[in-house]
């Protein structure tokens, strides 16, 4: 159906929806921004969806950073989404009395001896993992932080791990390690996880990232969450609503994300991205692990094969690394943005940049500007130029798909969709529209709402939904009108699965 209410948008203005992108923005809250002023001012510069780190920071912390998202989307403006991205199993190196200049050439001894480093000799440093002796081969290469340094594996015994130095530098406490093509055979959700996760299910946060998936079987693990523990959690809160919360269940708006950033990762991929509801290219740890020429590659077939199960995609890790302390970013930066969009990646992502860099909102306001170059182009590449194949989901998907060919070819303002679930809007989506997707949910379904926020180019709305089709619809044009994302004269493609 289409409803006429002016001329088209302007060239260049039709991939907008009041300032915003179609790609979507997830910034990590750290010490730097945790404040409701800093908060709101990401979010006035295009933030989306907050992730909360759990390697840093206790529950207290985030409580915190929750509700202050929580006050903010209160108050109207902003549905925030919420992510919790879990710690996972992590290798790391000891504590050092003192960093330690490690040159090229030199002999270097990683042990497992539990033991103080003060009575060691100088170019020794514990790890925090028992097994890693046995992980661990001759010949391996392991790399200090994604590769700041590397050394070369010479001798293994019963405790210790004899390395050459091949990339010199500083080495200081508690630093990650990784071997280049393995994984550890830790399991990838922690007790420390499984705490985190149960902080996130009191807080009804809207996506958890899991961290360092290897099979399916680590996702399944915690959509299968048992059903006492989250009970124990409800009794505690004394809510009903919390108390048949499951992650497996579909009426629940928590999505389970996959992080792409383990070498066995690869070897079960499509199977990881089929069972996860969405899945985060985490090509930091992932590029420590797997020849980094291979990481746009990957990265590439994650956003592709995602893209046809119609789930989102998060590009992360060193995104504007520069601007952590620069306040301007590198041309390969821009270029990085401009691929992973271009690819159709629902969402791009800073880490550092905005827990602890010195330019939080010009990193913001950089993503920002690239992503509205990018749709301010033809991106042909990003659309959906072929009608979906009859199946289970052909009408609905047919629908999605011809709502987004007619929004293309008469210039509509937007697509707008009226759905109880979500499903109409993640179709629309999933064809990458030339124009914004709009989608209006029935009101006090505050969590779909957030769920879609990570959407590519989903802005989701409560209404009161009528059982007068006609009321409804004009409704929904009127609070269009208001938000200023029509005009009059505008055509808007309507579809519902209410």
């Amino acid at each position: 159906m289409a409803v006429t209410t002016g001329h088209g948008l302007e060239p260049g203005d039709i991939f907008t929806t009041n300032g915003t992108r179609q790609s979507k923005l997830v910034c990590t809250i750290g010490p730097k921004t945790a404040s409701k002023e800093m908060m709101l001012q990401l979010a006035d510069a295009g933030m989306n969806v907050i992730r909360m780190n759990m390697s840093h920071g206790t529950h207290e912390w985030h409580q915190g950073v929750v509700d202050i998202a929580r006050e903010i989307n209160a108050e109207g403006k902003y549905n925030l989404g919420l992510l919790l991205d879990t710690k996972g199993p992590e290798v790391r190196s000891g504590d050092l009395k003192n960093p330690i200049e490690v040159q090229r050439g030199e002999e270097f001894c990683f042990t497992i001896r539990q033991s103080d480093s003060k009575g060691k000799a100088p170019n020794v440093t514990e790890v925090n993992y028992d097994d890693f002796v046995n992980d661990v081969h001759v010949g391996d290469t392991l790399l200090i932080d994604g590769g700041i340094n590397s050394f070369l594996i010479k001798e293994i015994t019963d405790v210790d791990v004899i390395t050459e130095c091949i990339d010199g530098g500083t080495l200081t406490s508690r630093r990650h390690l990784n071997v280049r093509g393995k994984s550890a055979s830790l399991p990838a959700i922690t007790d420390k996880d499984w705490q985190d996760i149960e902080f996130g299910l009191r807080n009804e946060v809207d996506f958890y990232a899991l961290s360092f998936v290897k099979r399916p079987e680590d996702v399944a693990e915690l959509q299968r969450y048992e059903h006492r523990t989250l009970k124990a959690i409800a009794n505690k809160q004394r809510s009903k609503s919390c108390e048949i919360r499951f992650l497996s269940e579909k009426d629940d708006d928590a999505l389970v994300l996959a992080k792409i950033e383990s070498a066995e990762s690869i070897e079960y991929l499509e199977e990881i991205l089929e069972q996860s509801d969405g899945a985060m290219v985490a090509r930091g740890d992932l590029g420590s692990e797997i020849p980094f020429e291979d990481v746009p590659l990957i990265q590439e077939k994650i956003v592709t094969i995602n893209r046809s199960l119609k789930k989102p995609t998060i590009v992360a890790t060193h995104m504007l690394e520069s601007m952590i302390t620069y306040p301007t970013p590198t041309r390969a930066e821009i270029t990085d943005i401009q691929t992973a969009l271009q690819q159709g990646a629902d969402a791009t992502m800073l880490s550092g940049e905005t827990a602890g860099g010195q330019f939080p909102l010009e990193a913001v306001n950089v993503m920002a500007t690239v992503s509205k170059s990018v749709f301010g182009a033809d991106l042909e590449a990003a659309y959906v130029e072929e009608a979906p194949v009859a199946g289970e989901d052909s009408g609905r998907a047919s629908i999605a798909y011809s709502a987004s060919v007619l929004a293309k070819n008469v210039e509509a303002a937007a697509i707008v969709c009226f759905t109880r679930g979500g499903a109409y809007a993640i179709e629309a989506s999933s064809t990458r529209p030339h124009v914004p997707v709009i989608a209006f949910c029935p009101a006090g379904s505050d969590g779909l709402i957030r769920t879609l926020s990570l959407y590519w180019g989903v802005n989701a709305y409560p209404l009161e939904f009528s059982s007068d089709p006609e009321a409804t619809i004009s409704s929904a044009i009127d609070q269009l009108k208001s938000k200023g994302i029509v005009k009059p004269k505008d055509y808007v493609i309507l579809a519902s699965d209410v």
